[in-house]
């Protein structure tokens, strides 16, 4: 069962964040793994959110990341899609993707994890990472989440909306 207070607050946290987006003239764009789009989604039913938010991509098959968002093969042959690497490149990745006007978007976020019900290769269940890039640097957070397969994605989508809102503040 949800939340309702829980799931109130962070309707508020995201519509203060697009009203901040909005304020700065900052675009943003997403890419997402395990949270599936859930991380679009709640920016988008924001009202006005079209002024800011680009777009997205969800590359929940490992091929996705390299074939649509750049991310290195040899990187994730090496320590597969959950890696804080991975998560970076992915922000980059679908930055310099949602070009529009000639422009790549300000802001890109990206998540990657696992959210059970099995480890994936190697890596445990509740392992999240999220990025968020722009043109001058790019934020990487890890973090372990508890709980069911629902719980680690509502979680993951909290934390990447949570490091967004840190790089807008600057």
């Amino acid at each position: 069962m949800s939340d309702p207070v829980a799931e109130s607050d962070t309707v508020d946290a995201t519509t203060a964040l697009v009203e901040r987006l909005i304020a700065a003239g900052r675009s943003v764009a997403v890419a997402e793994s395990l949270t599936g789009g859930a991380v679009l989604a709640d920016l988008v039913r924001v009202p006005g959110a079209s002024a800011v938010v680009r777009g997205g991509v969800v590359a929940y098959d490992t091929e996705l990341k390299q074939s649509l968002l750049g991310v290195d093969a040899a990187l994730l042959a090496a320590h597969g899609p959950v890696h804080p690497a991975v998560a970076a490149a992915m922000a980059e990745g679908v930055r310099a993707v949602a070009v529009v006007g000639g422009h790549p978007a300000d802001l890109g976020v990206a998540t990657t994890g696992v959210a059970g019900p099995d480890a994936q290769g190697g890596a445990p269940v509740g392992l999240v990472y999220v990025a968020v890039a722009d043109a001058e640097r790019t934020l990487v957070r890890e973090h372990r989440f508890s709980g069911d397969r629902a719980a680690v994605r509502r979680q993951a989508l909290e934390a990447a909306l949570a490091l967004l809102a840190e790089a807008v503040a600057g």
